[in-house]
């Protein structure tokens, strides 16, 4: 009876066995038919999505000075003082230097005396006139005289109209001996020092002043855009500019353009369009070489996918779309302009929501199998710990 037991037993326990051996088999040929297909190449995609898209000018620009001004004397003299230091920040009618104006000063107190001289004679003429006025009409003198002496007092007078401009001159010569900034700006290096003779010659300048705030920057964009940047500022609107660094990655100030060239450079095709820009933080210097983005439009709900994702041949720009069998499909496309987030509109060729290969695409063709795998985060306190490795506490 117990070795009867015993059989059955032993009967169960093969069953049991076989069942779970059997349903191991089972779920392992399922793990492998759904799991990646063979020959798949391993791919990251990104999903299109919709975004209200700038459209954006690029050109390289020059920083020029809203004014530049050479400071030089209006009389000649010699040099006396300066009261600016190079390089320094100065006011409109600020005092830059003065000019020796002794030799002026005597020439108007010349000028001062010819004045009292010809006023007394006036005074004296216009009492001989009334005499010979009251002669004449008791028909004492001759019409001969009356005339000469009226022509005598006209005289007189023009010759203080005379002196009175002279003395004016003289004047506004000893006003010039002071000279000050034309302009607010900051004042360059000094090219004449004190005691030296400065003269009118504008080529003696005692220094340079640029006005900086606000500046320009003046860009070409070509004769075939002209119509996105005419259009919007004839008809009251405003075109915005940023100015970038060398690199193109930072911004150093923003702006909006002022003026646009009335003729089309013949050679390059191209139109010279004037930005102007607040620059209340220095950030853009006269000769400046910068990165300019205008923008010119927007548009509204486009499509866009990650400019990785976009690739060129002789055919044109195309990108890999990923269909729900994990199948890679060549679509030709027509690309817009970029956005800062390294993103791209997308014209036509691709619908919202479809995937795009972004890394991966160098071994992809039209009809390849793929596998979809995310980036793999970089655990940092591993990171962190990594440089620990290897030193030694001091002993």
């Amino acid at each position: 009876m117990q070795r009867k037991k015993l059989l059955i037993l032993v009967c169960l326990l093969i069953l049991v066995v076989g069942v779970v051996a059997y349903f191991f088999v089972k779920n392992k040929n399922t793990q492998k038919r759904n799991g990646p297909p063979k020959n798949a190449t391993s791919v990251q995609v990104s999903t299109a999505s919709q975004s209200n898209v700038p459209v954006i000018l690029s050109a390289l620009g020059t920083v020029t000075a809203s004014q530049t001004v050479s400071v030089t004397s209006l009389i000649q003299g010699h040099l006396q003082e300066v009261y600016f230091k190079e390089g320094q920040y100065v006011q409109k009618g600020q005092l830059l230097a003065k000019v020796d104006t002794r030799s002026y000063e005597a020439t108007l107190q010349q000028y001062q005396g010819q004045l009292a001289e010809n006023q007394a004679q006036l005074n004296n003429a216009k009492l001989t006139l009334a005499r010979y006025q009251r002669l004449y009409a008791q028909d004492s003198i001759a019409k001969q005289d009356l005339d000469t002496q009226i022509a005598t007092a006209a005289q007189y007078e023009g010759a203080i109209k005379a002196d009175l401009g002279q003395i004016a001159s003289a004047k506004l010569n000893i006003e010039y001996g002071r000279i000050v900034a034309p302009i607010s700006g900051y004042i360059g290096i000094r090219n004449i020092d004190v005691g030296n003779l400065v003269s009118t010659d504008s080529t003696t300048a005692i220094a340079t002043i640029t006005q900086t705030k606000p500046i320009a920057v003046v860009f070409s964009i070509p004769q075939t855009k002209l119509d996105d940047v005419v259009q919007p500022l004839r008809n009251g609107g405003k075109l915005m500019v940023k100015a970038y660094d060398q690199q193109g990655k930072t911004m150093l100030a923003e702006g909006e353009v002022r003026v646009i060239s009335n003729e089309i450079d013949s050679t390059t095709g191209t139109v010279k369009l004037k930005a102007t820009f607040n620059n209340d933080d220095n950030k853009l210097f006269p000769n400046q070489f910068v990165n300019v983005k205008l923008q010119t439009g927007e548009l509204n709900n486009a499509i866009v996918v990650p400019s990785a994702a976009i690739q060129t041949s002789t055919a044109g720009q195309y990108v890999f779309v990923i269909d729900q069998k994990s199948v890679a499909h060549k679509v030709m496309v027509k690309v817009g302009p970029q956005t800062e987030d390294g993103k791209t509109a997308i014209l036509s060729g691709v619908k919202t929501g479809q995937k795009v290969v972004t890394t991966g695409v160098d071994s992809l063709g039209n009809g390849s199998k793929v596998n979809i795998v995310t980036a793999q985060k970089v655990d940092t306190s591993i990171l962190d710990a990594a440089p620990n490795k290897g030193r030694h506490s001091p002993r």
